[in-house]
């Protein structure tokens, strides 16, 4: 054996001190966890439960720092547990405790961020009266996001009734905010700050723990106020910003009453915050939440380390819909977040109105680019035009300089220049771009990308025009044969009855989904592109355009903006059918899909290639449509409760979650998810040898007596079979259940997509289905 030298044994012990010192140190940070154990124990007090919360936090915490002994937020309402500050010991510790179903860390979710209701009536075939016929101004949403400006008149309460009797919420106020801003839209607004509300332990043991809150309901991002006027807004005559996307503007269902719940600001949202607000949301009486945010695809947990799918487990037991955007990362497959089965997950898609900034050149050639800017510039006068990589400042590489990366443009050479750059670097966004540009004294920037431009970026009063490759090679190619080449970019001009439409937008999150392919995600699509609605009067310079006031709408983009369109379809829904359960007005959106756009054809990518399932879920809704969807496939709690089984979670923690005796009746086994009683279907491995039966159970909510005939849509060489073909029903309410056998001895290996179709003459019920032969 050989003894190591002096110098590599004082090195070996170094690196076991470092180690040692490493281990020690992690140990001692503190961290925000989120302690979830289960269901509300009916039989104690909210004061008794965060006593017993406090004494189990206590257990852990060394008695020399019982000053750490408080709780950042209480869960008591229809859900128990507790956030904290721990160390990664004491997490681990409190995980093994009887009572706690998942200890988990309280990781920060991202905002995933008029015409489109227009457009979506357009596209159903209907006549809209309906909808005026049928509201109901008795459902509540509750939006959880950034907060909300009660000064809106998208918030005005003119013709609604009183309140509902069941309200139980409460309109928090602030050093900005009274309770005089709630009214009978805006019937309820909460806040909590983003590092949580403090429970602090009591002095004495008679004493109730209270909660301090700080902050307001009122929004300073724009996000919440956005996302609430496109669900529940207000009609709104004559809305616009600054001119552009001119009309009125409404929410989905314009009668329903709002509840905002602040848990959010510009840096995202605290994931023990969002599960405070869902508890008292749900408490509160709401019908529906609306969600528009989410963990990153890239660091997604399992179900019950997900706050979101955690609070809507336990919304849905209560007969809340919620509603969540799916994301923006697309377009990669694996990329759609908040995908439990008891959510609705939305992607999102264009509309039927584009907005134009046209680039006229020295030559006379005009380009039509993309982007919302309220330039000064005028088709007569002309500036000088080059490559950002011809202005590179001194030492900068030419790839930086035609991404216009910071600091890479000569203020000299571009001073008074309309700047061309590239986008072949994702890492600087458009805005940094254009600031760049600006910072850079150029007259304007002209940004070749073929990926974003389909989404106008607003620039405000600088003049900014985003093209294609195509359009952008013809620039380029003009730059490199005219001595002294000059361009123009004109102010944004909107068109309307765009073609096609919808369109999946690029950034949608697309499945399948990464917990489980058994379920297909998305579930359905909504317009998230160029959306108007209300928002906060606008702080940034150069943001208002001159000689204007600030704009009380806002025009963005993002399935952020998508989430409020599908819960302001669902309110309408609900208002239509206030016996209807969340699974069945989920039912009812996803099979009267729409699937083809205003040309007739087969919807599509933003790249123009055929949209799949993965892509749009069941398609763009319909609400008009969804009034009456003919049959609806119900998912209840105890089909939610089988597929934690079939996934794998044990009967104890399934127990502790449902507050019900309930256990599994097989053991787990990934298959059977797909035979959970969902509007869709999704196969995750079809052996071509083998064949998978799937079963579903249709519920008539149409007339009385009806006979409906199925039908298939199946790719070439997969072989799909519907058992029965008729399904005669002869009273409402009524239930049948069908199975469906797929074989694929000659299809392609991957995803294969297709639908089956039940009709009775009058419905059409379309359930899609996605089928990975392997």
């Amino acid at each position: 054996m050989m003894l190591p030298s002096m110098a590599n044994l004082v090195h070996f012990v170094f690196l076991i001190f470092v180690s040692h010192f490493l281990h020690a140190t992690s140990n001692q940070i503190k961290e925000s966890y989120v302690i979830y154990m289960g269901s509300f124990s009916q039989n104690r007090n909210p004061e008794a439960i965060q006593a017993a919360h406090l004494q189990i936090l206590s257990s852990v915490i060394p008695s020399e720092e019982q000053e750490r002994v408080y709780l950042t937020q209480s869960y008591h309402h229809v859900f128990e547990g507790f956030s904290a500050m721990l160390t990664e010991k004491e997490a681990a510790q409190l995980s093994g405790h009887s009572e706690v179903v998942s200890v988990f860390h309280d990781r920060f979710l991202q905002l995933h961020t008029t015409r489109s209701w227009d457009f979506l009536e357009t596209e159903s075939g209907l006549r809209s009266q309906r909808l005026n016929r049928r509201a109901s101004n008795d459902v509540i949403i509750g939006i959880i996001d950034t907060g909300i400006w009660p000064e809106s008149p998208s918030f005005n309460d003119a013709g609604l009734g009183e309140v509902p009797s069941r309200w139980k919420g409460v309109c928090m106020e602030g050093s900005d905010f009274k309770k005089t801003d709630c009214n009978r839209k805006l019937i309820g607004a909460r806040y909590y700050n983003n590092l949580a509300e403090s429970t602090q332990p009591p002095t004495n043991k008679s004493q109730i723990p209270e909660i301090t809150s700080f902050g307001s309901p009122r929004d300073s991002v724009g996000h919440g106020t956005h996302t609430s006027s496109t669900a529940a807004g207000s009609i709104v005559t004559n809305a616009s910003y600054y001119g552009l996307a001119q009309g009125v503007a409404k929410g989905g269902s314009p009668s329903s009453r709002i509840a905002m719940y602040k848990a959010c600001s510009l840096g995202g949202c605290a994931g023990s915050t969002v599960l405070k607000a869902i508890d008292d949301a749900i408490n509160d009486g709401v019908d529906i939440i609306s969600i528009s945010i989410g963990m990153s695809s890239i660091f997604q947990s399992d179900f019950l380390s997900d706050p979101i799918a955690v609070g809507a487990f336990h919304a849905n037991q209560k007969g809340v819909l919620v509603v969540c955007s799916g994301g923006n990362d697309g377009p990669d497959p694996f990329t759609v977040v908040n995908s439990a089965p008891w959510i609705l997950t939305v992607a999102a898609s264009s509309i039927d109105r584009a907005f134009q900034s046209t680039i006229v050149l020295g030559n006379g050639s005009v380009l039509k680019g993309s982007a919302i800017n309220f330039s000064n510039l005028s088709r007569y006068e002309q500036h000088p035009l080059v490559f950002g990589a011809d202005v590179a400042a001194e030492f900068t590489p030419v790839s930086e300089a035609s991404n216009c990366y910071p600091g890479s443009l000569d203020d000299d050479k571009t001073a008074g220049k309309i700047v061309v750059c590239v986008d072949t670097d994702p890492t600087v966004s458009r805005k940094v771009k254009k600031l760049v540009a600006e910072g850079a004294r150029a007259k304007g920037l002209i940004l070749i990308d073929e990926v974003e431009k389909g989404v106008p970026f607003d620039s405000g009063s600088f003049p900014f025009s985003q093209l294609s490759n195509d359009a952008g090679a013809q620039i380029l190619q003009y730059i490199n044969s005219t001595k002294k080449p000059t361009a123009t970019i004109l102010p944004t001009e909107d068109f309307k009855e765009f073609k096609p439409a919808p369109v999946v937008a690029y950034f949608s999150a697309r499945g399948p989904g990464g917990l489980t392919e058994a379920i297909l995600k998305p579930d359905i699509m909504a317009p998230g592109v160029s959306i108007l609605a209300a928002s906060i009067p606008a702080v940034d310079i150069g943001a208002v355009p001159e000689g204007k006031k600030p704009s009380d709408f806002a025009i963005k983009s993002g399935t952020s903006m998508a989430c409020p369109h599908v819960a302001g379809a669902a309110a309408f829904v609900r208002s239509a059918h206030p016996r209807w359960s969340p699974s069945m007005i989920r039912s009812a959106l996803m099979t009267t899909a729409i699937t083809v756009n205003n040309l007739g054809k087969p919807l599509t990518s933003s790249t123009g290639s055929d949209a799949n399932y993965h892509d749009m879920g069941a398609g763009e809704i319909s609400p008009l449509r969804a009034l009456s969807p003919g049959l609806v496939f119900e998912t209840t709690v105890d089909d939610y409760l089988h597929f934690l089984c079939y996934y794998g979670y044990k009967n104890q923690i399934i127990r502790k979650i449902s507050g019900t005796n309930f256990s599994c009746s097989f053991s787990p086994s990934p298959q059977l998810i797909t035979n959970i009683n969902y509007p869709s279907i999704s196969i995750a491995q079809l052996d071509s040898k083998k064949v998978v039966i799937v079963s579903r159970t249709a519920t008539n909510v149409g007339p009385s007596n009806a006979t409906y005939i199925a039908s298939v849509d199946a790719p070439d060489g997969l072989m799909v079979k519907v058992s029965p073909d008729r399904l005669v029903f002869n009273r409402r309410g009524m239930k049948a259940s069908y199975e469906i056998t797929f074989s694929a001895m000659d299809a392609n290996k991957g995803y294969r997509f297709g639908s089956v179709m039940w009709s009775d003459g009058a419905h059409v019920v379309r359930t899609v289905f996605a089928v990975n032969v392997i």
